[in-house]
């Protein structure tokens, strides 16, 4: 990640949340030690996620973007997701999450960026896509598009993978905070990154999160 830690998935003017209204989990992962090591995935997996709106599954296709794909299987099979908050849901346009709900978890994978896939597909609704603060930034945000976002092809957002069942359920998610801060009244990527959920617990408590992920 770069400075200050906020990706943005640009969309034609500042956009909308969206979440649950049910309490999040108190509970929290555990800080590696050390992160997982890389992994090669598999050219085809699927990645259920347990939310607390209900269930979805993706699945990922690394022909698409073989360092996205590579980087997904890492997080999801380190369990990295679980707890995690949908902290950018903005109606028509997309879900963003990915930030550890433990802060030294967070400040483990900072720096850990992958490089670039040239966008293969199209950022049509339900795929699945990793956030971007610029060339070679991406680290462990991504956002699900809620609509056909065409126009983010030429900005290098590469698609990975697709919502192939559950798409309500993304599309239920809470949207009542808004755009994040600065540009909203939303949560700050900011301070999830140094507060994690103890922050958005007490300021943002609608938020749907990801109770676990598991790899099908």
């Amino acid at each position: 990640m770069i400075a200050h830690s906020r990706y943005w998935i640009v969309a034609t003017a500042a956009a909308l949340l969206c979440g649950c209204s049910s309490q999040p989990d108190k509970s929290e992962s555990a800080a590696p030690a050390s992160l997982p090591k890389p992994v090669s995935a598999p050219a085809v997996y699927k990645v259920k996620f347990e939310t607390s709106k209900g269930d979805f599954v993706v699945q990922v296709n690394k022909d698409w973007a073989p360092a996205g794909a590579d980087r997904f299987y890492q997080l999801a099979q380190s369990n990295f997701f679980d707890n995690a908050r949908f902290f950018r849901v903005i109606a028509g346009f997309m879900a963003q999450f990915g930030i550890s709900p433990d802060p030294k978890t967070a400040a483990l994978w900072e720096t850990q960026t992958i490089p670039d896939d040239p966008p293969k597909q199209t950022n049509s609704k339900g795929r699945l896509t990793f956030a971007t603060a610029g060339p070679n930034t991406r680290t462990t945000q991504l956002f699900i598009n809620l609509v056909d976002n065409a126009r983010l092809d030429a900005s290098g957002f590469a698609p990975f993978g697709e919502v192939v069942s559950g798409m309500d359920v993304v599309e239920s998610l809470y949207s009542g905070y808004g755009e994040g801060a600065p540009r909203g009244n939303g949560p700050g990527q900011d301070l999830i990154q140094t507060q994690g959920n103890a922050y958005l617990e007490k300021d943002f408590p609608r938020l749907d999160y990801i109770k676990k992920t598991s790899i099908q």
